[in-house]
């Protein structure tokens, strides 16, 4: 019985935490400009599958204070940029038991350029993969090396570098076709409430974006800017390891990074910003 009570407290306390937070627009006319000369949008039309749900869709750059919106404006001071200089070097090492590289066969890492704005997509045997798989299928089918962890360093290192190709690029992952599926599932995930708090992903990025909760402005919860460096956590934060943050944060028991259903999810969530150009390495606090 006390156990329930507690329960329904905390349930209680966190509606009233989302009902009675303040509102806060995003920055109304700050404009990402990388280097002085890369200019990258941060708002869009809303895709037509959202029916009207969002009047328009913001990246979460506009969300974070003047300072962290400095820091992903300059390459140097960047902190996530130091993540994509270490890939440079693993991309040219050769390892396992074909003594290959990333290099050997696929060239100069602008190769990769348009990779990570379709990520993820249905492989060729019909399963749906994040950039992490296909790195991973590559070392272990074509390198002979072990596959890397879905947070390693090496891993966010590697991917940090891939997606960096495609800063700029519009976000253009496939929905239709062999994907549906898999996106009707990740939509499913978004809206439905997980934990003791019953909260799902649109109640905060849906329903409460733009609300102070807390020290934290709530974002729409776009995708185009992962892999992003967290300062909270002074490291760069792969997809997977902010859903699962977040489900932690509903006190609920979490998917594992790399599974299907956060594969899932991540296609879905990254359709909810087709519009929105990839980040490349963003910043957010």
């Amino acid at each position: 019985m006390k156990t329930m009570t507690k329960l329904w407290a905390t349930v209680a306390i966190c509606g009233a935490m989302l009902s009675s937070t303040a509102f806060a627009d995003p920055h109304p006319d700050a404009e990402l400009i990388i280097e002085g000369e890369l200019h990258i949008a941060t708002r869009a039309e809303p895709p037509e599958h959202l029916g009207g749900v969002l009047p328009e869709i913001y990246s979460g750059w506009l969300f974070r204070t003047d300072e962290t919106r400095e820091l992903q404006m300059d390459d140097f001071d960047n902190p996530g940029m130091l993540f994509a200089e270490r890939g440079e070097d693993r991309w040219e090492l050769a390892e396992g038991t074909a003594n290959q590289s990333c290099a050997d066969c696929h060239g100069d890492v602008e190769s990769m350029a348009g990779v990570r704005a379709v990520m993820p997509k249905v492989n060729e045997n019909g399963e749906l993969w994040s950039m992490q798989n296909y790195i991973n299928n590559c070392r272990t089918e074509r390198m002979g090396a072990d596959a890397w962890g879905w947070n390693s360093e090496p891993m966010k290192d590697v991917t940090s570098l891939i997606s960096l190709q495609s800063r700029g690029m519009p976000v253009a992952v496939k929905i239709d076709g062999e994907a549906a599926e898999f996106w009707e599932k990740g939509r499913e995930m978004y809206y439905t409430r997980f934990g003791q708090l019953e909260l799902s992903c649109a109640n905060c990025h849906e329903d409460n974006w733009g609300r102070m909760i807390r020290a934290d402005h709530l974002s729409q919860g776009m995708s185009n800017g992962f892999p992003t460096y967290r300062l909270k956590n002074a490291s760069i934060v792969p997809l997977h390891q902010r859903f699962r943050g977040c489900i932690r944060d509903t006190r609920g028991e979490s998917f594992a990074e790399g599974s299907q259903e956060f594969r899932e999810l991540e296609l879905y969530v990254s359709s909810r910003g087709l519009g929105l150009p990839v980040e490349g390495i963003s910043v957010r606090q």
